[in-house]
């Protein structure tokens, strides 16, 4: 049987973006915290891109948005020194998200914060593979591709994982769970961390 070889990993070219938030806006159908959010399915689509921009788009910038072939998976990686776009993302949620949530949702928003590092990092703000693609190495090799570039910069990354399924896999690239956040209602969201590489 012959081995599969891992996807070619690259960076998306600006005029990508599209392609790649459709890919973001597929493989979170099922995440537990955006779908807490919007449980409805006219809710999700009208959200989820303007979230995964907003957290994430700056990546565009910097040549950190990488995507595997056919757009079957991405990541967008917000390099140090920058930050997610989050004015937007409070408009959004107060607009699109059931008032009965809020306080939970700004409750959860408020720890996130807390927990991002202060030290320039690496911030790995969406990590998603479309569901006709996984379980084939897609989301392995976007992590390896990435955080090459983290260990040439001698840097920590973070991240937080809102779905537990994808915490074995950040475990296994050096992610140490550093708490978890969890307000009200809301499902647990897991912060974590890798340390500097040298």
């Amino acid at each position: 049987m012959t081995k599969l070889s891992p996807p070619e990993v690259r960076a998306a070219a600006p005029n990508e973006r599209e392609w790649v938030l459709s890919t973001i806006e597929v493989a979170f159908i099922n995440d537990p915290v955006l779908r807490f959010c919007w449980p409805r399915a006219k809710e999700y689509l009208t959200g989820i891109r303007q979230v995964a921009n907003a957290m994430g788009g700056k990546a565009f910038d910097h040549g950190s948005a990488y995507l595997a072939p056919g757009f079957s998976g991405v990541a967008l990686w917000v390099p140090p020194g920058v930050h997610p776009d989050l004015e937007p993302i409070g408009a959004l949620m107060v607009e699109t998200v059931d008032a009965v949530l809020h306080a939970d949702l700004f409750g959860m928003l408020g720890e996130m914060e807390q927990f991002h590092p202060e030290e320039d990092h690496w911030y790995l703000a969406q990590i998603g593979v479309d569901p006709f693609f996984q379980a084939q190495g897609v989301g392995a090799a976007l992590m390896k591709h990435a955080l090459a570039r983290c260990d040439a910069d001698g840097t920590p990354c973070y991240l937080e994982s809102s779905n537990p399924r994808n915490i074995s896999l950040y475990e296994r690239f050096g992610f140490e769970r550093v708490g978890e956040i969890q307000v009200g209602n809301s499902p647990i969201m897991t912060p974590m961390v890798r340390p500097a590489q040298h």
